[in-house]
């Protein structure tokens, strides 16, 4: 699952790196939430690539909570996400988290590609919301979580967002290039160690 993610870049770099036509809005923030808005690109009629601010998590009616994920892997099969094949989009970010379980504790882990270059995520939107497609993980973070959002390669952006190409297994599979997950240290007790003499 990916719940939140990171996207750091000011609009003139995602304009760069995501081959925008125009300037995409500024939602920078460390940490994107479900129904937080953050930058989506889309490609319109005419082929052209922009970027549009979209809230994280689409509104259903059988859940209370937005559904922020989608599996790669029963897109066709689900009724929620079936419409919305034609509605692809990149979802730009940074770095995204995901929670190891360790025991009885939960251990973040900041996950990006090891050369920290902006991330392209899958993605499928309505009219003003949008969720991340993820799919089986990548080896290198197997240990972390048995889900990861599905990695565009930049080469591979065009062809997810082309409507009209109906080969999406192959694009929606484990990112095969390199990896870097980041774990936090545990926060020491402000108690400190009862049975430690001074």
């Amino acid at each position: 699952m990916c719940s939140r993610y990171e996207i750091r870049a000011r609009p003139e770099a995602l304009a760069r790196r995501f081959r925008l036509d125009e300037t995409a809005p500024d939602l920078a923030r460390p940490e994107v939430r479900p129904t937080d808005p953050a930058p989506i690109v889309v490609r319109d009629e005419g082929g052209v690539r922009r970027a549009r601010a979209a809230r994280f998590g689409l509104n259903v009616t059988w859940d209370k909570m937005p559904v922020i994920n989608a599996r790669a892997e029963t897109l066709r099969q689900k009724p929620t996400f079936r419409p919305l094949l034609g509605n692809r989009c990149v979802v730009p970010a940074s770095a995204y988290f995901e929670w190891r379980q360790d025991g009885r504790a939960r251990r973040r882990n900041r996950i990006s590609l090891a050369n920290e270059e902006l991330i392209g995520f899958a993605g499928l939107f309505d009219a003003d919301r949008f969720v991340i497609i993820t799919c089986a993980p990548a080896a290198t973070i197997a240990h972390v979580h048995d889900r990861m959002p599905v990695i565009l390669p930049p080469e591979s952006e065009e062809r997810w967002l082309d409507r009209t190409n109906d080969d999406l297994a192959r694009l929606l599979s484990p990112y095969a290039g390199a990896i870097a997950a980041a774990e936090e240290k545990p926060r020491p007790s402000p108690q400190g160690d009862l049975f430690a003499f001074g």
